[in-house]
This record gives structure tokens, sequence and C-alpha cells, in this order.
């Protein structure tokens, strides 16, 4: 059982996977999502406090209560990829270690400098990852393929003037986003093709860099049926006289209700206190009480 739970990607992926319950987030029009969720991680990249990230990762998690879905199923892709992040977070650690005239040095081996600049580095990198892809796993839960394509198009549609793509834009995020479970059930049919060949991609969770180095052989087949899926695709529509988006009309028309002002103006809220604790360094007392205390 657990060597076959080793070639199960398809559960381990949540971007692109679509759980409709009902909810009130379910419910949001999709612009709502798209533009909240956009600030969101621009806010999570800019910040440089800890207590920032941490109230931006609350209000996600509050969306993730409210949706009614199993809140980790949104962490399962983070847990596969923490060694990585780990590894990711001590390179910035120690190659960047951001020398300041009030750094304090915590730790030196020769030409390995770890200050308290660097720490907290590393942990605003880990602390921005999870609020990312937590937030994917929200809007992936919530938004439909669908609802995110008329979205989309719908945001850029006064670009058109200016001859953008709206439409095809569109499409091909949609498309894109459909693709990521279909590749990723192709990848585990060859992984058990190839492991009832013998090939060996290793098993347990301490043995990540051997099963990375492993899996390198799969991208080339992954390449070769990813070009074959869209040539099929790019057949199919022509078969049905696609032309693109002009002249098209709109089945579905997106209003906006009172729920989506009310998220909007938690999120503007949310994203407006971890500014203020960004800009004013709130948290900036329990770091330095924090560094005396390993010193």
């Amino acid at each position: 059982m657990a060597q076959r739970n080793e070639f199960e990607l398809i559960g381990k992926v949540v971007i692109g996977q679509h759980i409709p319950t009902g909810s009130v987030v379910h419910r949001l029009d999709a612009r709502t999502k798209l533009m909240l969720g956009a600030l969101l991680i621009v806010v999570a990249i800019f910040v440089s406090s800890i207590a920032a990230l941490l109230l931006l990762f609350v209000t996600v998690l509050f969306g993730l209560c409210i949706t009614k879905v199993e809140v980790k199923l949104a962490f399962i892709s983070l847990r596969r990829v923490l060694p990585y992040l780990f590894v990711l977070a001590a390179i910035q650690m120690l190659a960047v270690p951001q020398f300041r005239l009030d750094a304090k040095v915590i730790w030196e081996w020769r030409f390995f400098v770890l200050t308290d600049r660097s720490l907290l580095s590393g942990l605003l990198l880990m602390g921005r990852f999870v609020v990312i892809v937590s937030l994917l796993a929200l809007f992936s839960f919530t938004t439909s393929t669908t609802e995110l394509m008329h979205g989309v198009e719908h945001m850029l549609q006064p670009l058109q003037r200016l001859r953008f793509p709206a439409h095809e834009t569109a499409l091909v995020i949609n498309i894109a986003i459909r693709f990521v479970p279909i590749l990723m059930g192709e990848a585990e049919r060859i992984m058990r093709a190839q492991a009832s060949r013998g090939a060996d991609f290793g098993t347990g969770r301490h043995n990540f860099i051997r099963r990375f180095m492993r899996m390198l052989p799969l991208f080339v087949p992954l390449f070769i049926l990813s070009l074959q899926h869209a040539q099929n695709m790019a057949e199919a529509m022509e078969s049905r006289c696609y032309m693109g988006g002009s002249g098209r009309t709109r089945l579905i028309q997106l209003h906006y209700e009172k729920q989506d002002f009310v998220a909007f103006l938690i999120g503007i809220v949310a994203i407006a206190g971890a500014l203020c604790m960004s800009l004013f360094k709130v948290d900036q007392t329990v770091w330095k009480g924090v560094m005396t205390i390993l010193s």
C-alpha cells in the first residue's frame, strides 16, 4: 500500500481541483476573488514583517474554514515541498547574510555567516511561500475553471480597445489549469509503467533528493504527451470552427452582489493591517526579545 501511494500524484496536487460545496466563498464573483487574490499575493511578497504574514495567513485560513472544505487538503502540496523550502530558506540565510550596521552575528563558520537579519529573511521566505500556497489552494477549491475564464475575460475586457486578446488570454489560462490534473495522471501512468520494468523512484519522506533525480527521465515523455494533447485540442477546436473571441456572445453574465463588497472590505482591511504592521515594524520588539534570548 505504501508503494502504491508513492505513485498517486493527482491527489497530491490541489491546484486545479475545484470542490463545490455551495459556501459563501464559492458564490463570490470570480472577479472579486481574482482581485483579492492578486492583492494578497503582492502584499505577501513585499511585506517585511512576520506579524504581517501571520495576519495574511489567518485571513486565508478563515476563508478556508468557511468554505466547508477540509483545511488539511490545502496543505497537501505544501507538505510535499517542505524539504525543498527548508533548503531554499537555508540558502537564503547562509548565502545572503544581509550585513547591516545593526545586524548581530548569530553563527559564523569560514565564509558562512548567519545574522539575525538573514534569519529573519529565511523566515520571511517560508512565510511568504505558505501564504501564497494556501491562497492558491483556497482560490482553486472555490473557483471553477469556467468561472476563472469568465472572470479573467471580464477584467481584461477594457484592454480590447487596444486590441489586446482578452478572450484568447482567458482561454489559455483555462486550458493550462485544466491540463494540470491531466499531466499528473500521465506522469502517474508513466511512473507505474517504468516501475513495473524495474525503475526505482525512491521511497520515504527523507529521500526527496533521490526521488527528484529519479523523476528527471519523466520530463521527456511528459513533454511529448503534452504536445500530443495540444495537437488533439487544436484539431478539436478547428473542427468546431473556433475563430477566437471576435463577435462571440456570453452565456454567463457576472454581477457584483452584496457579499462581494463584504468580502472585498474584509480583504482590504487585512491588507491594510498587514501593510501597517510592515511599515511601523510592530513585531520589531518581539524579534529583538527573541534574539536576546537566543544570544
